[in-house]
């Protein structure tokens, strides 16, 4: 059995099971809050361009509760924030991004230990798919501006802010390790 927890399928196969435990759910709920909360507090640097730390409840919950929690999570969470505080026509399109970052997020986390490689290896993943391809992608269909992926401020404000991420993304993933730690520990 241990094996198989070591397992891609195996791990993916807990994900799932997470789906119906209350305690997860409950735990899921509250990241979504925080989120909401964090999403709040926004950097505006451009009309289209803003800096926020939301992620790090995303993040948080792929870790703790596996991608299709998480997942589930963020759809909620973009929903609930756009009632919260509109900014521009809603549009399904961020509602997805918002699925498919909770997959990401749980599929580099879940279940793995905290580690500064995997942590650099998915705010890769998550800078190169959704700030320089999705968001200007869907900004271009809500807009109709020219579709520019690699614009000057978009480069600027991911590489100041990736470093950024990155420890923030540490700190959090650790203090989250050590609540799992003491979860499994209880009976």
């Amino acid at each position: 059995m241990k094996k198989m927890l070591q397992t891609g399928s195996g791990r993916l196969a807990l994900a799932a099971a997470e789906l119906h435990r209350p305690r997860t759910l409950a735990l899921a709920a509250m990241l979504a809050a925080l989120n909401l909360a964090l999403n709040q507090f926004t950097i505006p640097v451009s009309a289209y361009l803003e800096i926020s730390f939301d992620f790090l409840a995303s993040a948080a919950a792929g870790y703790l509760c596996g991608p299709w929690v998480a997942a589930l999570s963020g759809v909620a969470t973009d929903i609930l924030g756009y009632v919260l505080r509109p900014n521009g026509p809603y549009f399904p399109g961020f509602t997805l991004s918002a699925l498919l970052l909770g997959i990401v997020y749980g599929l580099w986390y879940y279940r793995k230990p905290v580690r500064l490689g995997r942590i650099i290896g998915c705010k890769l993943t998550v800078t190169l798919i959704f700030n320089f391809f999705l968001t200007p992608l869907w900004l271009h269909i809500m807009y109709g501006q020219a579709f520019v992926v690699l614009s000057s401020v978009r480069i600027v404000k991911n590489a100041v802010k990736f470093p950024v991420d990155v420890v923030l993304l540490m700190l959090v993933l650790k203090a989250c390790e050590q609540y799992q730690k003491r979860r499994r520990a209880m009976p």
